[in-house]
């Protein structure tokens, strides 16, 4: 459950400029409520909390820094090639984590499960309405097939391949960088807490 640190009556302006119907609190303590994509705002004093089946639209609308860069690590694991999977991602700007997970994602190779944890984290940071990405993984292969440096023969590597690709064209500019596995650690703790059931 999203809690935006904001002043509520700028966060109500960004959603009526965005045409979101605002209505009235249900209890004393509530200064307005709005439902938009699945999810509800409900603004108290200095803040505004998010909830529903999916907040992320509504959170992107009520963030003051909309349009601002984000950055997005991501990692796959697979014990077994094919073996069960899971991914890991998370969503990193200036002011800290802005959303993280972590999900099994059943029986596939190690890096079909990569490009399924660059193409979940892809789409957290469209829906939360980020301009600018800069993607970071420590799969070579992943991202230099991505980027064009590498063929990819693989039949199911390449539609996902195309599929990252329109993802990323959904942003203003972005950038798709290799890391050391290191600098993945929170991505990688994701992916493998997923796979252990946690």
């Amino acid at each position: 459950m999203p809690v935006i640190e904001c002043d509520p009556a700028a966060a109500r302006d960004r959603l009526q400029a965005a045409d979101v119907p605002i209505e009235s609190g249900n209890t004393d303590h509530e200064l307005w409520r709005a439902s938009h994509a699945g999810g509800t705002a409900v603004a108290y004093d200095d803040k505004v909390v998010v909830q529903g089946s999916s907040p992320a639209q509504l959170t992107a609308l009520l963030r003051p820094d909309a349009g601002a860069r984000a950055h997005v690590y991501f990692d796959g694991a697979a014990r077994g090639n094919p073996g069960p999977a899971a991914i890991g991602w998370v969503i990193v700007t200036d002011d800290g984590i802005v959303a993280e997970g972590g999900e099994r994602i059943g029986d596939t190779t190690n890096n079909r499960a990569e490009y399924e944890a660059l193409i979940r984290g892809l789409e957290v940071a469209r829906d939360h309405g980020f301009d600018v990405v800069e993607a970071r993984g420590d799969s070579e292969l992943i991202v230099k097939q991505v980027r064009g440096e590498y063929d990819t023969n693989d039949p199911g590597l390449r539609e996902r391949r195309v599929r990252v690709r329109e993802l990323l064209t959904t942003f203003e500019d972005w950038t798709l960088s290799h890391v050391p596995r290191e600098a993945n650690d929170r991505a990688d703790d994701l992916a493998n807490d997923a796979l252990d059931g946690n």
